[in-house]
């Protein structure tokens, strides 16, 4: 066990310069980027070997043609037989951002582009709590139930795990087209799937399997389009699905998908933000009217920071259909009123996510104090639409894996939800840890990052004991620690608008391609806690003579007074910010740790 006083040690957050790629680097800067740019770009993309350029300037002429998916033209031509035999289809899709943005995708093609009636088409969206992920069996019984009843039905960002209730399906004469990014089962994908599009498959020749689940969706929909133009069903005037990447943008970037070595994904952001900020559709104006004249241009930290967790938080805590709603309004009063409660969830989600975020700490020291290589809390009275969130609380407090459980809806079953770091595939652990005790593991899902699980009650132990042994196999002796990665320091005549306008070339940032975060030493000229609980921090620093406005969100518990004074010198991490107020922009320095020097 370690002491109390050696474990607030070895758990202060410790500033690391990333390590860069040094031939990437120097590549970097004889290809034009300036060294800054290329330092940004070296301390992301470790031995990155394709065109700076595709990154640099992301262009839609680097995705790959659909037809390279695995089971692409036979999910494309499955569907278009159903769109041309006047079929009923189901609309199968997770309830998060990914999920809510596959169904517009799927959905508006279907009806505007194709044709479909809108009566003959079936949206199943599953209710976190009660349904649980994917194809889960309420939701196989309701589409069991519908009248007249779906003879196809369409999965997106789900479904590659689902292979009992898939047959169940296919033995009630429904096929299932499988479209899905997360990691298949060792044993491939569903057999008694009609079509399985997943870029992750051992056996598809699509050139980037990270591509999110809306992603997929559009390239499935845009192969089926083009069969309806071979078969003659279609013109070949009809409109490509271009529009629709404003969506993908959107489940992209909050999917938190890789934006790194990835130029399809980069292409679609960037593409997509481009779209969004015409202002075409009702949703992205409620959202800019909701946010202040001067969110606008919408970036990608828009999308990861603002709308993505108002639309998570309807899934999360009740039935998502307000949150394809939101996305479907076709005029700005029904898209506002939809935002507000999408808006008051958020709002519900911080709280309930803040008191169990409280408790999860509580129960994670015992784990701390042994050393434990992954923490596992149960929550007893826990929200299960929140744990991702609390897990994620967990990595950045204690710079190790996460895994949270609460009651599931089916007795005798928990829930769980984890985050992982960097160093550890979590979806892989978790295969090791169904291996070694397959009785405590019956369900699981996910990828690197990020992942599901279902746990009988009685094996609660059993599976923490099988995780922290996958998880020891992959980090060996790894030391543990919250890290906080840096680009290194900045010159006083760099911190600047012209700096930021040079990061910004590199847009957009995002998961594997973090906003660039320097590290220097300041002067505290002024501080005061603002926010409405008082636990954010407005600061005045100074630099070489140079003043600079500051501000440090959630720096304090409510009620707590800052840890250093007037005249302090800090060594802060910190981010470049526009600062707009009133049409007139300033930077601003965001804080994101700050400790006083020695």
């Amino acid at each position: 066990m370690i002491a109390p006083a050696d474990l607030h040690t070895r758990l202060k957050p410790r500033l690391e310069t990333r390590q860069r790629d040094e031939a990437l680097y120097a590549r970097a800067q004889r290809e034009g980027l300036s060294e800054l740019q290329a330092r940004v770009l070296a301390g992301r993309l470790a031995g990155y070997s394709g065109e700076i350029e595709a990154l640099v300037s992301p262009s839609l002429r680097h995705l790959a043609h659909p037809e390279r998916l695995a089971d692409g033209r036979r999910a494309a031509e499955r569907i278009a037989q159903a769109v041309m035999e006047d079929e009923h289809i189901g609309i199968l899709t997770d309830y998060d951002v990914d999920g809510i943005t596959s169904h517009v995708v799927i959905l508006r093609t279907l009806t505007e582009l194709f044709g479909v009636p809108a009566s003959r088409l079936h949206s199943l969206i599953g209710h976190r709590i009660n349904d649980g992920y994917g194809i889960s069996l309420p939701l196989v019984e309701r589409t069991l139930g519908l009248t007249p009843r779906p003879s196809l039905v369409i999965t997106a960002d789900c479904g590659s795990s689902d292979e009992p209730r898939i047959a169940r399906l296919k033995a009630e004469g429904i096929d299932v087209v499988v479209g899905d990014h997360h990691a298949l089962p060792l044993e491939g994908p569903p057999p008694s799937a009609y079509a399985c599009v997943n870029p992750t498959r051992d056996d598809c020749d699509y050139p980037d399997p990270t591509i999110a689940g809306c992603m997929v969706a559009w390239l499935t929909m845009s192969l089926t389009r083009q069969v309806l133009v071979e078969w003659g069903a279609l013109a070949e005037a009809t409109p490509k699905l271009s529009p629709w990447l404003s969506y993908v943008a959107l489940g992209t970037v909050a999917d938190c998908v890789s934006l790194g070595g990835s130029p399809a994904n980069r292409a679609v952001v960037s593409q997509g933000l481009r779209l969004i900020n015409r202002m075409d559709a009702a949703c992205w104006r409620a959202m800019a009217e909701r946010l202040g004249a001067d969110s606008v241009p919408f970036d990608a930290e828009t999308l990861a920071f603002q709308m993505g967790p108002r639309i998570n938080a309807r899934s999360r805590l009740d039935d998502p259909y307000a949150a394809l709603h939101f996305m479907l309004a076709a005029d700005d009063g029904v898209a506002q009123r939809h935002l507000e409660v999408l808006d008051q969830d958020n709002q519900s989600r911080k709280a309930i996510e803040a008191e169990m975020a409280e408790q999860a700490k509580a129960l994670a020291q015992p784990q701390l104090a042994d050393n434990a290589p992954v923490l596992v809390v149960f929550l007893e009275q826990g929200h299960a639409g929140v744990q991702g969130i609390v897990a994620s609380r967990l990595v950045q407090a204690y710079g190790r894996p996460a895994l949270v459980l609460t009651p599931a809806a089916q007795p005798g079953m928990l829930t769980g939800s984890g985050r992982s770091i960097e160093a550890l595939h979590l979806r892989d652990a978790l295969q090791r840890a169904h291996e070694l005790a397959p009785q405590a593991l019956p369900r699981f899902g996910g990828h690197r990052g990020a992942a599901g699980v279902g746990v009988p009650v009685e094996q609660r132990e059993a599976f923490h004991a099988a995780l922290r042994q996958a998880v020891s196999e992959q980090l060996g002796e790894m030391e543990l620690y919250p890290r906080i990665p840096t680009d290194g320091e900045l010159r006083a005549d760099q911190l600047s608008l012209a700096t930021l306008d040079e990061l910004a070339a590199l847009a957009p940032y995002g998961r594997e391609f973090d906003a660039p975060l320097f590290e220097g030493d300041f002067l505290v000229e002024s501080l005061r806690a603002v926010g409405a609980e008082g636990n954010h921090l407005m600061l005045e620093l100074s630099r070489e003579g140079i003043g600079l406005k500051a501000i440090w969100f959630r720096a304090l518990t409510p009620g707590e007074l800052p840890p250093f004074g007037l005249g302090t010198s800090l060594r802060c991490a910190y981010k470049l910010n526009r600062n707009r107020w009133r049409g007139r922009e300033s930077l601003q320095l965001m804080i994101e740790h700050a400790e006083p020097l020695a």
